[in-house]
């Protein structure tokens, strides 16, 4: 796991840009709720279909711009209410952590 911050959009887009192999993924209020199971199934659908790159795109305040949005088609929600990226970064470790903890067949996550 590798964390990359950047301070803008052109930023976030050049980073995008050069990771194209990889899979964006926004996380956004109005994404996709997953619980954890459901996220771990996710994931592992992704590995299986041999994505070996995710890029989570997390907001500041402000949120995302209309070019980001655009540019990032997969959107997941980690809660319907609105955290600090900072947070976010933490709660999204912690849920992809807990996932392959549920694929390895742990007993962590219950």
């Amino acid at each position: 796991m590798e964390v990359t911050e950047v301070r803008d959009a052109a930023a976030a887009l050049k980073k995008l840009d050069a990771d194209r192999a990889a899979t964006a993924v926004l996380l956004d209020a109005g994404g996709k709720p997953y619980d954890s199971e459901a996220f771990a199934k996710w994931l592992r659908e992704l590995r299986d279909r041999g994505t070996r790159e995710l890029i989570y795109v997390c907001g500041d305040a402000d949120g995302f711009p209309n070019e980001l949005r655009e540019r990032v088609k997969q959107k997941i929600s980690l809660s319907p209410m609105t955290y600090s990226h900072e947070l976010a970064r933490v709660m999204l470790a912690e849920q992809i952590y807990r996932a392959f903890a549920i694929l390895s067949g742990s007993a962590y996550p219950k």
